[in-house]
């Protein structure tokens, strides 16, 4: 039996399971913002019409710029991608029959694009999966003979954030000893941009990745772009397909960049949401990861293994955790919602918790 890899498209997961879909399914796996687009973007949208019958700027234009003005840095330190997921495949080609060190459990996608592009995977381990403590020394050790290190801030998908101190000396160290960081910040927004290490540093040897689809609820459009060196934008470019990012995306993206309340709407939901919920676990007695964004992790006090397809049956879909390593499925990860549909989930653990 094979799990899809990613949450979101549950009818994959229901036909490999061999279940039946109930006719109400509440996608807990994926991790969008619940409050939907912006509505700028619906009120907008007859002005994008006239980009489907252009062909797209090669460099992602107007949303370049946009983000360029956004985070009051260089335009020549921008790459706009399809979507992170592009972004990290483009990377992988980058480090090709390289080293580099991945901290676990963390994003799938990272050794994914990795292993095809023959590089020589070092796999560390969190101390502690629920607060996402990393083991630094262990990585500066690593550090001294690897390439690149991947940092999931913050990581998906324990949703556990570093302190800035923390990776604030991993940045000096890697500096000294010659291995560029990346940090994947797909989720940063939903904690503030204050958090971001974008404005504040621009070092040679740090690549920030940034995701537009999860704040913004439109993963169908694919956007994504990466700050970094000049050097290293000019690579990818290089690299990368011509017209990678369709205009209609780079049109929206520039948009909603725009809309400040509708971010801060988002992250008053989503704390609102994950504590709530965090609370509610914690006294049926799981253990629950200090996430800060806009899902988090938990493992049942006992773990039970009708649990999963248990809550399915229902309607219900979790994220599993079976291709983490180092949660070996006994962990699920979920994803903020409406109030409604988080009052539906824990309607639906409630009557678990009550049989089992």
């Amino acid at each position: 039996m094979s799990l899809p890899s990613h949450g979101a498209n549950p009818h994959h997961l229901y036909k490999n399971l061999g279940l039946t879909a109930p006719a109400r399914i509440i996608d807990f796996s994926e991790n969008v913002n619940p409050l939907g687009p912006p509505e700028s973007i619906q009120l907008a949208w007859k002005d994008f019409q006239k980009s489907m019958r252009l062909y797209p700027d090669p460099l992602g234009e107007p949303f370049r710029t946009n983000v360029a003005k956004y985070h009051n840095i260089s335009q020549d330190s921008v790459f706009v991608g399809n979507g992170a997921a592009e972004i990290f495949s483009l990377l992988a080609e980058r480090f090709r029959g390289k080293r580099a060190i991945l901290v676990h459990p963390t994003f799938s996608e990272y050794e994914a694009t990795l292993k095809v592009r023959n590089v020589d995977i070092v796999n560390v381990f969190m101390k502690k999966i629920s607060t996402g403590e990393l083991p630094v020394d262990e990585l500066k050790n690593q550090m001294n003979h690897a390439d690149v290190l991947y940092l999931c801030t913050p990581n998906n998908p324990t949703g556990t954030l570093p302190k800035r101190s923390v990776i604030n000396d991993l940045i000096a160290h890697a500096w000294i000893s010659n291995c560029e960081l990346v940090l994947d910040e797909a989720f940063i927004d939903f904690i503030s941009e204050e958090s971001s290490f974008i404005s504040s540093l621009l070092a040679p040897h740090v690549i920030v990745v940034r995701s537009m689809t999860k704040m913004y609820a439109m993963p169908g459009l694919r956007l994504g772009y990466m700050v970094a060196a000049p050097s290293i934008v000019q690579e990818l470019q290089q690299l990368a397909p011509h017209w990678n990012v369709n205009g209609i995306a780079a049109e929206v993206g520039s948009l909603v960049l725009k809309e400040e309340a509708y971010r801060q709407k988002t992250i008053h939901h989503s704390v609102k949401m994950r504590r709530n919920l965090s609370l509610f676990l914690t006294d049926h007695g799981c253990e629950v990861t200090q996430s800060q964004a806009n899902f988090l992790l938990f493992k049942l006090q006992h773990t039970h293994p009708d649990f999963f397809q248990s809550l399915l049956r229902k309607g219900i879909v979790l994220r599993h955790t079976m291709n983490f390593h180092g949660l070996n499925g006994h962990w699920y990860r979920i994803g903020m919602k409406t109030e409604v549909e988080m009052g539906i989930l824990k309607k639906e653990l409630k009557v678990w918790f009550a049989e089992h």
